[in-house]
């Protein structure tokens, strides 16, 4: 066995890997993730660990490496992704691609979501081989591209092309929970364990056209206005889904009596609407946990200044919970629009709904080791992630980047926005919670 000291010296610390892989400018589109990929193959091959880029793409490869274990668990997976969202329009108070240690912070985009997940899986991965570590099984690490917009060239390719990498995984951990949230004093540990399914939905409204100088009612805009309008004002139906009623009752248990009843009014659907409207920012936070949701992104109609369009098409971006299909959202949304709004799911692909906790038990107990005072609570994602992938394989994802953040530290504000940063004890915090799992996963 490699002596601790020797380990840590042989690899770069998390922060300083981080800071490298922020420079890589991984902004998708278009991506070209490959230098980076490179650099992170060749920085585990450093570390005495084999490592190889696949893909179909040669400006978009991905990175898998794997470790032995002496096979008395299935296969772990950890994936991260490093490709990021643009920057462009954003008022940042130091360069997005430096990868600035200032005031105990890495400062970058990437920093959250997710070169710095990335930077911790690294850091576990090649700790463990550089110490010799006993695993119970094998660890794969993929780290991917294209996640951002998608995954097509990342772990939908995996998943589609090499699905034999991941033979026998059960668990795999990625994005996009695991960091700490400090509610009424508390705090808590997020486990993302489900995420919400993406679906694009196109609304049209029809009605006569005509030239712009005459006047006109009922037209095809007034009638989109309408529904744009009704579909802002009027929330889709809440429910109360099995994940979230888990995360709310974990939730209330740690809260003074009064507070954690108030709470727990939230699973009752006749209530929920009006207790997350006097929970404020925080029931804002709340409300996609409980519901479809529909936002129009795209509007398109008319080709003339002085023609009335006699159609007019608006994409909705949806988010529905899992369990459910399109044909369940687009009841929900007929209601709203009534009969001159004609809806259509024109990109879904149902996701798997799996949830296998048999993993929950052994995070929370890694959590409370290095915070004892917090409480690890299963999480439901409002968007959705690689996990969707890798679950058509069987695999259930826990999104688990542990990070002991500040408890003025907005995790959800700072993601994909100017000045987007990590404090360097987060990364550390992280990297060893990883490490103690890869040590102690069962199946």
């Amino acid at each position: 066995m490699v002596a601790p000291s020797l380990a840590r010296s042989a690899k770069p610390h998390v922060a300083e890997l981080l800071q490298r892989l922020v420079r890589y400018d991984t902004t998708n589109p278009p991506g070209n993730e490959r230098e980076c990929a490179a650099y992170c193959r060749d920085v585990l091959t450093d570390a005495g660990i084999a490592a190889e880029l696949v893909g179909d793409d040669p400006n978009r490869v991905n990175v898998v490496s794997r470790l032995s274990g002496r096979g008395d668990a299935p296969p772990l997976l950890l994936y991260g992704h490093l490709d990021v969202v643009p920057t462009a329009a954003q008022a940042w108070d130091v360069p997005p691609f430096e990868g600035r240690l200032q005031d105990g912070y890495i400062w970058g985009r990437g920093a959250l979501d997710m070169k710095g997940g990335v930077a911790m899986m690294m850091d576990a991965f090649m700790r463990a081989h550089l110490d010799g570590a006993d695993l119970p099984g094998d660890v794969i690490l993929a780290l991917v591209s294209d996640e951002e917009a998608g995954g097509n060239t990342g772990a939908a390719w995996l998943v589609r092309e090499r699905p034999e990498l991941f033979d026998g995984v059960r668990y795999a951990m990625g994005e996009f929970g695991g960091f700490s949230k400090t509610y009424r004093g508390r705090k808590f540990y997020m486990a993302q364990v489900a995420e919400k399914q993406g679906c694009r939905v196109q609304a049209t409204a029809r009605g006569p056209g005509g030239h712009g100088s005459l006047v006109h009612h009922d037209t095809a805009p007034t009638r989109m206005a309408q529904f744009l309008v009704k579909l802002d004002k009027k929330p889709l139906p809440f429910h109360v889904h099995p994940v979230t009623r888990m995360m709310i009752e974990a939730i209330g248990a740690r809260l003074p009596r009064l507070e954690g009843a108030f709470l727990q009014l939230l699973l009752n659907p006749r209530w929920t609407g009006r207790i997350l409207r006097r929970m404020g920012p925080a029931g804002r936070e709340l409300e996609p946990l409980f519901r479809h949701t529909a936002n129009a992104t795209i509007i398109n109609g008319g080709e003339k200044a002085n023609v009335i369009p006699s159609e007019v098409a608006v994409n909705l971006d949806c988010r529905m919970l899992p369990g459910y299909d399109a044909e369940d959202l687009l009841g929900e949304l007929q209601d709203i629009a009534g009969p001159n709004i004609e809806l259509e799911a024109v990109n879904f692909q149902p996701k798997p709904w799996i949830l296998n906790l048999g993993l929950f038990d052994t995070l929370a107990s890694i959590i409370s080791e290095q915070d004892p005072e917090s409480v690890s609570v299963p999480m439901l994602m409002p968007a959705g992630t690689d996990g969707r992938h890798f679950a058509t394989l069987g695999i259930q994802t826990y999104g688990w980047m542990p990070m002991n953040l500040p408890a003025d530290f907005d995790f959800l504000k700072t993601i994909h926005a100017a000045n987007e940063r990590v404090p360097v004890s987060a990364l550390e915090f992280g990297a060893e919670a990883l490490y103690r799992l890869l040590l102690r996963f069962h199946e």
